[in-house]
């Protein structure tokens, strides 16, 4: 049976329940207080993750759900402080009753000022129960904020790829179609987003109405916003609530400075710099590597060599195809599969091209990737001889070179590669070696 606002019975059930409304305000507090403790610890292994697999769409993602459960967390944790603090209050009134500035005995300097600036308990309490309502609802207000900005910053990754993909038109052609539509985008997303942070500007300028009125329509459309513009109004038309509005925003900002510190203990040492001969990263060594950890670029068995070979493990990366296929233009395919595929109906054609890349293309493939990249041990070179392997979820290329002639002690593997640039004067890209990366390493033998 559907409800009828306007009827008496409807407004003493929603008077009733919103007197009674605390009760519920702590139970999901503290349910999801508990609950987004859980899952700060996954949410940044899978940013980790999607860094080393070079997913940086999903590494958005999760770095945004990220900086909102911190966000969520810290406003449920505040309203549970206030909430208990109201409790408290509630609880000495009972006790205590109102506050008798007259006993206290303070010179009526003192008792004018009390009374005029903390007033009567009742009126703190109802001010905590106001205070505890709004920071609550804004908690979930801001859900909804994450998910338009979510909506806004990942729509034009959509708008772009059909374009760029659109060989029928040229490149010059497709460039200015992706400029004026993202312009466009842009320029209404900046607009929509000052009239929200300054409340409706243009929405009480008549003469900006008019013209930010469709601005507003497309976008309330894709931020979704008929979910929640009830509430926010019914949020923005309080005063009380504007100030609380007013607050929260600069303490987001305040944590977020607070915790961008970083203790920085040395003028020389470094926590995190490239792997060189001065310089040991932990995920360029296999056996640190697990689950929960990935390989950035390359990595060796150990830092401790007791066998008479190094294992050497390359993560395959797009720019490493990129090199592949410049380097040796018959691998060059007629259709790039790479990028994001739907998994139940896109792999379909998905694999059938794939299977095309039978082992009589993987032997090109890897003759051209061996060409590529130069292996070196100090000053001795060695033969680059891989083939295709798997490491947890990464992708990438592994071969084993011997150490017999290798002397006990310290060493250093040194990896080169080349690459191409691009040469505007002749038109055309330039082949040169660079250096990929350099891990130390001791040989010790059992």
């Amino acid at each position: 049976m559907k409800n009828n606002y306007t009827s008496i019975k409807f407004k003493q059930w929603l008077d009733k329940l919103q007197q009674e409304s605390w009760q519920l305000e702590l139970l999901i507090s503290g349910f999801a207080i508990l609950g987004l403790a859980t899952t700060f610890e996954p949410l940044r292994d899978k940013i980790v993750e999607a860094e080393a697999l070079e997913e940086n769409l999903y590494g958005v993602i999760y770095g945004l759900v990220y900086s909102y459960s911190i966000i969520l967390t810290i406003n449920l944790i505040i309203h549970v402080i206030l909430r208990g603090l109201w409790i408290g209050s509630v609880g000495l009134r009972y006790v205590s009753g109102d506050i008798d500035y007259d006993t206290l005995n303070y010179s009526e300097k003192f008792t004018k000022y009390l009374k005029k600036k903390v007033g009567p308990f009742d009126k703190y309490i109802s001010n905590l129960e106001d205070l505890c309502s709004i920071v609550f609802a804004t908690s979930f207000i801001v859900v909804f904020y994450f998910l338009a900005f979510f909506i806004c910053f990942t729509l034009p990754i959509f708008l772009v790829t059909p374009i760029l993909k659109f060989e029928l038109l040229p490149k010059f052609g497709r460039m200015i179609i992706l400029g004026s539509t993202l312009f466009i985008f842009y320029f209404g997303g900046i607009i929509f987003f000052i009239d929200f942070i300054t409340q409706g500007f243009f929405k009480r300028k008549k003469w900006a109405s008019k013209i930010y009125f469709p601005i507003y329509r497309f976008f309330s459309f894709i931020t979704l916003s008929f979910l929640y513009r009830a509430l926010v109004y019914n949020f923005l038309d309080n005063k009380f609530g504007k100030r609380v509005l007013h607050f929260l925003i600069p303490l987001y900002l305040v944590i977020s400075v607070l915790g961008s510190f970083e203790k920085v203990s040395s003028n020389y040492l470094v926590k995190d710099s490239y792997s060189s001969k001065n310089f040991i990263r932990k995920n360029n060594y296999l056996n640190n590597i697990d689950e929960n950890n990935y390989i950035k670029d390359i990595a060796i068995e150990n830092k401790i060599i007791n066998n008479a070979y190094l294992r050497i493990f390359i993560v395959y990366k797009s720019e490493i195809e990129d090199i592949i296929i410049e380097k040796n233009k018959d691998l060059k395919p007629k259709k790039d599969i790479r990028g994001y595929k739907q998994a139940a109906f896109g792999n379909v054609g998905l694999n059938k091209d794939r299977l095309q890349l039978t082992d009589s293309l993987y032997v090109p493939y890897l003759n051209t990737f061996n060409t590529i990249y130069q292996l070196k041990i100090d000053s001795t070179n060695f033969k680059s001889d891989f083939i295709i392997s798997k490491i947890n979820k990464q992708l990438g290329f592994e071969t084993v070179i011997p150490l017999k002639n290798i002397n006990e002690g310290k060493h250093l593997l040194k990896v080169n590669r080349i690459n191409f640039s691009e040469d505007k004067k002749k038109k055309e890209k330039r082949e040169f070696t660079e250096k990929v990366i350099e891990i130390p390493f001791w040989f010790y033998k059992n």
